[in-house]
């Protein structure tokens, strides 16, 4: 599932490039780097792959969430319509901004579903963060109708699902924006680090100027660059995209892999009627980094977890998961912060108390999913699947 699986000699070539020149800073010093830009090839062979006019690397696909909603002028008295299952980082975003998170139901998909996004737009509403979560995409035709009929900005949230496509396009290209992570359990990993991509050259230009304070990167003298904008610091080192950069040209390879493995549990799992795989709006843009499915009802899905257990499967259940499913977010119910945020907190707690997603926590709570693994063995996968199948099978001979 994550690249680290594949690190390796091309990683350290990167890197090594990076050290002997002494140069880590991403930008200027053009004289002693020896044309080693590690940040600035990795944009353009990602652009390229994502067919995209831009991309900008930073720090972190937490970071990468802010630039977005930056770049599209996300700001107080704002709406975000967001996911209540995906990792926490783009409603932090949201919260930072000073704008509001609006939580929508989920479907079978295990993103966003065009219903639920209808049901809360409002006036206020100015964005929508679609996350593809698990690997694969969301109904993406029928939401970016969506988001045209109601004018409302689409940010793609593809951390999850690099080297996804849903009819031949990749995902992270249907939007006004997009961002990324690289982080150590990614698909493909720089330890650290995250990008932005995007067809629009203003929010190209707000996304890299406000990722390093507002410079313009006009120029050779970053001391007399021009700053249009205030920003922040979220650059990233020319190590981390050396890293990334060796990992990105292993994606074909990780691509391959997880779809083959993934399809071997798959089949297996195919033969037991009971559950029902997760709604893939294009199998074959799949990027295979999670299985997942529904059992029949909650009883047999904790029975399976304690068979699990029992035989080690180590299986995901993120209905009990403190870091991807809204239910176990008490410090964002709470609005626990470090500092005052924009936003009220009576309102929010309110807000939270009031909301109700019924649809998403009855799929939320039958869903089970699978990490595959890239450098699976083969003499280790079918045993797996096979163990799976019958905990399966005992576990839904119990209610059914």
């Amino acid at each position: 599932m994550p690249g680290s699986e594949l690190f390796g000699q091309e990683e350290k070539k990167e890197v090594m490039d990076v050290l002997e020149t002494g140069i880590l800073f991403r930008y200027n010093h053009e004289a002693q780097r020896n044309d080693i830009w590690k940040a600035k090839t990795f944009e353009q062979e990602f652009a390229a792959y994502y067919g995209v006019k831009h991309c900008h690397m930073c720090s972190s696909g937490t970071t990468a969430d802010d630039i977005t909603l930056a770049a599209c002028g996300v700001g107080v008295g704002d709406e975000v319509i967001v996911p209540p299952f995906t990792y926490i980082a783009p409603i932090e975003a949201v919260l930072k901004s000073g704008a509001k998170p609006v939580f929508a139901e989920i479907d079978d998909t295990l993103c966003l579903s065009p219903e639920g996004i209808e049901a809360v737009i409002t006036p206020k509403t100015k964005a929508l963060m679609l996350i593809h979560m698990c690997g694969a995409m969301a109904k993406i035709e029928e939401i970016v109708a969506i988001c045209k009929k109601h004018n409302i900005l689409l940010i793609e949230d593809a951390a999850q699902a690099i080297g996804a496509t849903f009819n031949g396009k990749k995902i992270g290209t249907f939007g006004d924006i997009a961002c990324y992570s690289f982080d150590f359990f990614k698909t493909i990993t720089a330890g650290e680090g995250g990008a932005i991509t995007t067809n629009n050259d203003t929010l190209y230009e707000k996304s890299h100027m406000y990722a390093d304070h507002g410079h313009d990167h006009i120029g050779t003298n970053r001391g007399a660059e021009g700053h249009p904008i205030l920003g922040t610091n979220y650059r990233i080192s020319e190590l981390h995209a050396a890293v990334a950069l060796a990992q990105f040209r292993k994606l074909p390879t990780i691509l391959e892999n997880q779809r083959k493995n993934k399809s071997i549990i798959k089949q297996k799992l195919e033969r037991i009627g009971e559950i029902k795989f997760r709604h893939l709006p294009d199998q074959a843009g799949d990027n295979a980094s999670f299985l997942s499915f529904f059992m029949p009802d909650i009883q047999s899905t904790q029975k399976l977890l304690e068979i699990s257990n029992e035989k080690g499967l180590g299986l995901i259940y993120w209905y009990d998961n403190n870091f991807h499913y809204l239910k176990n977010w008490d410090h964002l119910k709470q609005l626990s912060t470090a500092y005052p945020l924009a936003i009220d907190k009576a309102e929010w707690t309110n807000y939270m108390s009031q909301l109700e997603l019924p649809k998403t926590n009855d799929l939320m709570s039958r869903m089970i999913c699978i990490g595959i693994k890239i450098k699976w063995p083969e003499n280790e996968i079918a045993p797996f699947a096979d163990q799976l199948v019958q905990a399966v099978k005992e576990s839904v001979s119990v209610t059914v």
